[in-house]
């Protein structure tokens, strides 16, 4: 199953902060928008999103048909695929996609340990 890009997408209580904080650390912005609260920032292969406001906990992320530097990539598993082996599995889907519609679309799991898992395709 390939999920695509993965990022953590952390809830922050002070955007400007965030930001210069993860700066020291050599991350540059790749994406976002900063008056709108969130940013998406990269260092290497490593990508961050920085989120104030926007959900409660922490949030691993996995992007289907994006690489780690967002562009597109020819083959991958789309999301509604994805979304179908889980069901399968056995996994509980917390946020479903409808299978009939095609597109950007995303959906959440949560892991054994209550950590919320998001799959967001964006094409």
């Amino acid at each position: 199953m390939k999920l695509g890009a993965f990022s953590i997408s952390l809830n922050v209580k002070d955007i400007e902060t965030s930001k210069q904080f993860y700066e020291n650390l050599g991350f540059t912005i790749l994406g976002g928008d900063i008056e709108n609260k969130y940013l998406i920032m990269k260092n290497e292969n490593s990508i961050i999103g920085l989120f104030q406001g926007m959900f409660e906990k922490n949030i691993l992320t996995f992007n289907p048909g994006w690489d780690e530097n967002a562009n597109n990539i020819e083959r991958f598993n789309d999301i509604r695929e994805i979304q179908n082996k889980l069901k399968n599995k056995g996994v509980k889907i917390e946020t479903e996609i409808d299978p009939t519609t095609t597109g950007p679309a995303s959906f959440t799991i949560t892991d054994p340990d209550g950590n919320v898992i998001l799959l967001d395709q964006h094409r």
